[in-house]
């Protein structure tokens, strides 16, 4: 045989081995592809398409939409959903605060629409009245138990009737549903809520929240079959996420949810200052009451809005009574601020900061987290020990073990800080467990500083963990950005009996956070009783709630609603604060009269009993929530309030088209982190799956086409190995056959 007659078999056989290679890293990849899609698919984000959801202009070039819109298909056409404004007006007298939040659902489409939206109130909110507005006529929405109620919206929707149906998701995330809106004509609902406004320090304030952020959605088994219209699936650990999760507009889009907002404000005090943080407002005062508005007629519904009032300290409160008479019972909302205890010697302590680093901390939050801790970095003492955590999609630590502070550990600690950006997923159960991990065994002060905007939706699970795993730790919420998830703040500040702040804008960072320092560095009251034995042996039927009233920090009041036949004159508090016990006797006389006080104890009840765990005896409890929330007119999870007009105006022989109603991005996220993936973030860590499938791809076609880079004498071999293959397993086969060659050509 000729040399080039050799080598001309060689090149062929090479060309056949490198075209084999190729081959054989495109399959391997597509099936590392396969893996990774199955392993992600569970928890992804994709719009769910569903036949009942969506709305008016047909979306033909996609080009213009942007990468990560969510959009809903129906009839095999991809639609936007229609407009929303909400009106709100506030009512606040003393610490009180009244709300109407009229929602009006606008169908500018020639089609018989049903609107969906899913928006957030306080976490602290009784919701207790709603109505369906039609022109004129007004139809009140009746208290039902939750399956009731919706089985009553149906029947309605289904005969063309115009109802309404608000359901409550969580405590702070509620649903309103409208059917059989005429083309062309608005329907407006009108909720109505009251609320305990929150005083601390000497100063009064209040939240309204204006949207819902993304929630990231953990679980790898889908759930079949929801009522929800949001953008998650339903899975193993969150059963209801589909509605938790509503559609969420693009950077850019024209469409716009507005809010007006008014608040009348009689504080029963003379008012130093008020001010909005967030918002310009414009302050009017009037004969014993001020009236409070937005600068701007409309706003945006991209971030909480927040109200301050501060009185004067000659006339800062220090005790409150507001009580209210109802079928024989006498409801009661008290008040108290214990007097402050000088700062004892600072003793050390094991303070473990936690920080998110999440996609939806991306843009201002993790500016202004990194910020917060930084300078929370700068208030440790000699003698103190600390760590630094972060979690996103995975949980990692600074140091192995809390280290002692000295100038090393604190440099390392700053830099560490400073370089940590936003992205991946919001796995926070294991960022919980790794805080309340390493615990000591002799009752030394530890504190756990945990930051993050809350942008979960397995609360009660996180919950759980806090209560199990505690020990002698106490937790710290500090809620960042635009819109955190102030339920889950405040609940897990309680769980950790500790207390909660939060920043909104880099500019509070400095003064929020040294307010946290004051509580945190002070002596707290802790083991508070309450003492009702003054009741008459005849009417000693009290029921207070909380019944375990929370520990409480430096500036914090105790907070009580109670029920009874009779009040006392007096009640005994009694506690613990600075290793010295406490005790103080507070007179129940006067007091003003209020109504709904009634509405804030079956709140407090409702929400206490909620606490439970959901073991068997939760079935029980369940039953008393229906209870209570059926008296009091109240919604909660297993109660609604639903409206129905009594005639019929949609004709059979049209169609109902459904729409869930898109919410902004929370003002100051980055939606790239968000949703500039095709799974957002926020919601899934499909993203880092991806990234390890690219590199498998990426190794595994080096893999393969790297073998030529040995030698070429050994295609006859693969070429007779690969005649041999079997009719099953044929790809494992043509892996083992190069793999041999290249051993032997190793060992040659």
């Amino acid at each position: 045989m000729s040399i080039s007659h050799l080598i001309s078999n060689k090149l062929r056989a090479g060309s056949r081995f490198f075209f084999a290679s190729i081959g054989l890293g495109l399959c391997f990849n597509l099936i590392m592809i396969s893996l990774i899609l199955f392993n992600s698919i569970d928890a992804e984000a994709n719009p769910i398409q569903q036949d009942d959801i969506i709305v008016t202009d047909v979306v033909k070039n996609f080009d213009e939409l942007g990468h990560g819109t969510l959009l809903f298909k129906q009839a095999k056409q991809y639609k936007k959903a229609a407009q929303l404004n909400i009106d709100v007006v506030m009512n606040i007298t003393g610490m009180i605060n009244r709300v109407s939040v009229t929602q009006s659902f606008n169908n500018t489409t020639d089609d018989w629409q049903e609107g969906v939206y899913v928006f957030p109130l306080p976490e602290n909110a009784a919701v207790d009245h709603m109505r369906l507005r039609i022109g004129e006529r007004i139809i009140e929405g009746q208290i039902k138990e939750k399956e009731a109620a919706k089985k009553t919206y149906q029947q309605a929707k289904k005969l063309g009737k115009r109802a309404a149906l608000t359901e409550q998701e969580r405590p702070n995330i509620f649903t309103t549903s409208v059917a059989n809106i005429p083309p062309h004509e608005t329907i407006k609902i009108e909720i109505e809520y009251q609320q305990i406004v929150k005083y601390d320090n000497g100063a009064f304030s209040l939240r309204f929240p204006m949207v819902v952020g993304p929630r990231y959605i953990p679980g790898k088994q889908r759930i079949k079959g929801f009522s929800g219209t949001g953008w998650a699936l339903n899975t193993d650990e969150i059963a209801d996420a589909a509605r938790i999760t509503p559609p969420v507009l693009p950077p850019g889009s024209q469409r716009k949810n507005e809010v007006s907002l008014k608040v009348n404000l009689d504080a029963g005090l003379t008012l130093e200052r008020i001010h909005s943080p967030y918002h310009g407002i414009e302050v009017d005062k009037q004969a014993g009451h001020y009236e409070i508005q937005l600068k701007q007629k409309t706003i945006l519904a991209n971030r909480d809005f927040e109200l301050i009032w501060q009185a004067y300290a000659s006339d800062t409160p220090k005790a409150a009574l507001f009580t209210e008479e109802m079928n024989g019972d006498t409801y009661a909302l008290i008040m108290m601020v214990p007097p402050t205890v000088e700062k004892t010697e600072t003793l050390s302590k094991e303070i473990i900061y936690v920080i998110d680093t999440s996609g939806s901390m991306g843009g201002q939050s993790i500016i202004q987290a990194r910020t917060a801790l930084e300078l929370a970095l700068t208030r440790l003492k000699p003698g103190d020990r600390f760590n630094v955590i972060q979690f996103n999609s995975f949980t990692s630590k600074l140091f192995n073990h809390a280290e002692l502070v000295n100038s090393t550990t604190l440099e390392q600690a700053l830099n560490y800080v400073r370089s940590l950006e936003a992205g991946g997923g919001t796995e926070m159960t294991n960022a919980l467990h790794t805080a309340l991990a390493n615990q000591s065994n002799d009752n030394s002060l530890r504190q756990i500083i945990f930051m993050t905007d809350g942008s979960i939706g397995n609360e009660q699970a996180l919950f759980e963990i806090i209560q199990n795993k505690l020990g002698h730790s106490r937790l710290f919420t500090v809620g960042i950005g635009s819109a955190p998830n102030s339920y889950f703040m405040r609940r897990a500040a309680n769980f950790g009996r500790g207390t909660h702040t939060h920043i909104g804008k880099l500019d509070e960072v400095q003064t929020r956070m040294l307010s946290l320092f004051e509580k945190i560095e002070n002596p707290v009251l802790k083991d508070i009783a309450i003492d009702w034995s003054h009741v008459n042996k005849q009417t000693n039927n009290i029921e207070s709630w909380p019944q375990k009233t929370s520990d409480l920090y430096r500036g914090e009041p105790l907070l009580i609603t109670a029920k009874a036949d009779q009040l006392p004159n007096e009640i005994n508090i009694s506690g613990e604060v600075a290793k010295n016990d406490w005790a103080t006797r507070l007179e129940l006389q006067g007091g003003k009269n209020r109504q709904g006080i009634s509405k804030l104890w079956a709140r407090n009840k409702i929400a206490t009993l909620m606490e439970q765990k959901r073991d068997t005896e939760f079935e029980s409890i369940k039953q008393l929530i229906i209870d209570t929330a059926l008296e009091h007119h109240l919604v909660s999870k297993f109660t609604s309030l639903v409206a129905v007009d009594v005639t019929p105006v949609r004709p059979q022989d049209k169609n109902l088209e459904s729409h869930a109603i898109p919410t902004h991005l929370p003002a100051g996220w980055n939606h790239s982190k968000v949703f500039g993936q095709p799974f957002p973030s926020t919601a899934t860590d499909a993203r880092f799956n991806f990234v390890i499938g690219l590199i498998l791809l990426f190794l595994s076609t080096i893999f393969f086409l790297c073998r030529l880079g040995y030698t070429t004498t050994g295609t006859e071999e693969i070429e007779s190995c690969l005649k041999q293959r079997p009719k099953y397993f044929g790809f494992a086969h043509s892996v083992y056959c190069c793999v041999r060659n290249i051993n032997s050509d190793s060992s040659s």
